[in-house]
């Protein structure tokens, strides 16, 4: 009889017991279940019978157990490649190779930087939100691709075309709403889908280098030759203004030497060609010595008598009409 209560008496000893471990573990569950942290760099989105409303500060909160549930979101700034996987470097060809406006085929390497700016849109308003961004970013890159050259894509209009597809992604991400914002896009590479086509590529763009080197130098030569061909040009017409004033000078001397001589002719005919004639002989012949004898004997005029006998003939004749003129002026 002792034996059986004592059996009862430890059946209920233990079932107390039993029922306090349970309790201990539901109180230590529910304890723990009342508090969560938020580290930096994180948010979180607390759910109360299906409302949601973000925790953006960090630190220790406290949940009701049960009731509440807590989702944490990374709030750093986060990536991904298109056109080429990450690990292995390898180039997508489904999302790199793209065609431009003058219908040439392009590999083209983005890296798209984004970051979680609404927690409660991120998690609710779409079931994948970085999907959606990628297929937001990959249309906005070939809509922009599509409408340059490949000469702008491969060389000089990357910071334009980068400009052009973040403004396209915002505007695409505003409409969607989805608590994404876009951080940066960029252009890791950009080159032609062959070798070859590199190489020609390649050889063009050296082309193009050697282009304006040779604009450059012929530039600098122009500019070097233009001043020295102008001063050049300027010291001719100055010399030429100068011989052309002295040809004036010279001309204007010898009519004023004309006319004066003209005026002593016309005083004296006779004499005055007599003298022009002698000057002009020595003039002709410098080394010419002349004798003249003024007496009775024969003139002589050596040896250029032929000349003294003409010039003795027109002096008779000037002098007899020089004659006849003064008698009518008498009469």
């Amino acid at each position: 009889m002792e034996g059986k209560i004592n059996k009862e008496k430890l059946r209920g000893r233990l079932k107390y017991a039993a029922i306090a471990v349970v309790l201990l573990a539901a109180a230590f569950v529910l304890g723990t279940g009342m508090w969560y942290q938020i580290e930096e760099q994180e948010a979180a989105v607390v759910v109360t019978l299906g409302d949601a409303k973000p925790v953006m500060e960090k630190g220790l909160h406290f949940k009701i157990p049960l009731i509440q549930q807590v989702h944490k979101v990374n709030t750093t700034i986060q990536g991904f490649s298109i056109g080429y996987s990450e690990s292995t470097n390898e180039t997508v060809n489904d999302e790199a190779i793209m065609i431009t406006s003058d219908y040439n085929f392009i590999n083209v390497d983005f890296f798209v930087e984004y970051r979680i700016t609404d927690p409660v849109k991120y998690l609710y308003a779409s079931g994948d939100p970085e999907g959606v961004l990628r297929n937001i970013a990959q249309s906005s890159i070939r809509t922009v691709i599509g409408s340059y050259d490949v000469d702008s894509v491969l060389t000089t209009g990357k910071t334009e075309i980068q400009s052009a597809i973040r403004d396209m992604i915002l505007e695409k991400l505003e409409q969607q709403d989805i608590g994404l914002s876009l951080v940066n896009i960029s252009i890791q590479d950009s080159e032609p889908p062959t070798q070859e086509i590199m190489q020609a590529f390649k050889a063009v763009e050296t082309a193009k280098q050697g282009k304006d080197t040779a604009l450059n130098n012929a530039n600098k030569y122009r500019n070097e030759k233009l001043p020295a061909a102008e001063a050049q040009a300027d010291e001719i017409v100055k010399d030429a203004e100068a011989a052309k004033q002295t040809r004036i000078n010279e001309a204007e001397g010898q009519v004023a030497r004309f006319n004066a001589m003209y005026e002593e002719y016309e005083k004296n005919p006779t004499v005055t060609k007599q003298r022009m004639f002698y000057e002009a002989m020595e003039d002709v012949l410098p080394g010419l010595k002349v004798v003249i004898d003024e007496g009775k004997g024969i003139q002589k005029v050596l040896p250029l008598s032929p000349f003294a006998e003409n010039y003795q003939e027109e002096t008779q004749t000037e002098a007899e009409q020089q004659t006849e003129k003064e008698t009518e002026e008498r009469e």
